[in-house]
């Protein structure tokens, strides 16, 4: 699945560059867009509470939602001047290359792979892979799912590190997060594997499933951007935002507002 992903993204990339400027011709950043238009159009997630998700009435929240709210206001002003556009595991960079949106804040932690087509900002916080299982499963542990089976969401890092520590597993991938974890209620896996943080959100509102208190990586969340010289005034920007925002104590209050630790 991530090699259809890198293929398709190479194939955007290298159309656009066959459109490329002429030499006289000055170069638009990414920040001088935004500028312009007056808003900021960011990826985010509606099935990973308590980072991205609908509330209630339906408005976009979460912590990732918050943070591109402090982006917007830091950029352009106002908490108020961004528009989200939902994003899944699965398409979040396809929709970062075809230009509907100009930046992912969507639980994406940065890695060598992902390095070689994105650019990122600082982390914004750090996760690790966890479990989530059925109450009373026998699986305690990662090496217990040898010959059984692990539920993966397409585009995490979760199905490559899955495969390297136990390659007996049977992996089973879906497109979101409600898709994965109705399967595993289904009883179609034994263990959802990924982020920490997103399986907390679907723990704690069903206690029917348990997060086991291992973790297996360190999974930095970033912003993540287009590569390339058009984004790296955006990049400044946003790093020193979330530098001052992390200073005086602000992501850490919203961190604490969504029972993020």
């Amino acid at each position: 699945m991530y090699k259809k992903i890198i293929t398709l993204l190479m194939l955007v990339v290298i159309t656009c560059c066959g459109c490329g400027k002429k030499e006289s011709e000055p170069t638009t950043t990414d920040l001088n867009l935004i500028t312009s238009r007056g808003e900021i159009h960011v990826g985010v997630k509606t099935d990973t509470y308590p980072f991205g998700y609908l509330d209630e009435k339906g408005h976009f929240a979460g912590y990732d939602a918050a943070l591109a709210r402090l982006i917007a206001r830091g950029i352009l002003g106002s908490d108020k001047k961004v528009k989200f556009i939902p994003v899944t595991a699965s398409d979040r960079m396809m929709k970062l290359y075809s230009g509907d949106i100009d930046m992912i804040i969507a639980t994406m932690s940065i890695t060598p792979k992902r390095q070689e087509i994105l650019d990122f900002s600082v982390p914004y916080y750090t996760a690790g892979q966890a479990l989530l299982v059925r109450k009373g499963s026998s699986v305690k542990t990662l090496q217990d799912l040898n010959k059984k089976r692990a539920i993966i969401v397409f585009g995490s890092t979760s199905e490559r590190s899955l495969k390297m520590a136990v390659p007996g597993v049977g992996v089973i991938g879906y497109k979101t997060y409600i898709d994965a974890f109705n399967a595993l209620k289904k009883g179609k896996a034994d263990a959802i594997v990924s982020d920490d943080t997103i399986l907390l959100g679907l723990a704690l509102k069903d206690d029917s499933v348990e997060l086991l208190p291992k973790r297996y990586s360190k999974e930095p969340y970033a912003v993540a951007f287009r590569k390339g010289p058009e984004s790296k005034t955006l990049i400044n920007a946003v790093n020193n935002i979330i530098k001052i925002e992390t200073k005086n104590g602000n992501l850490k209050k919203i961190q604490e507002s969504y029972g993020i630790k």
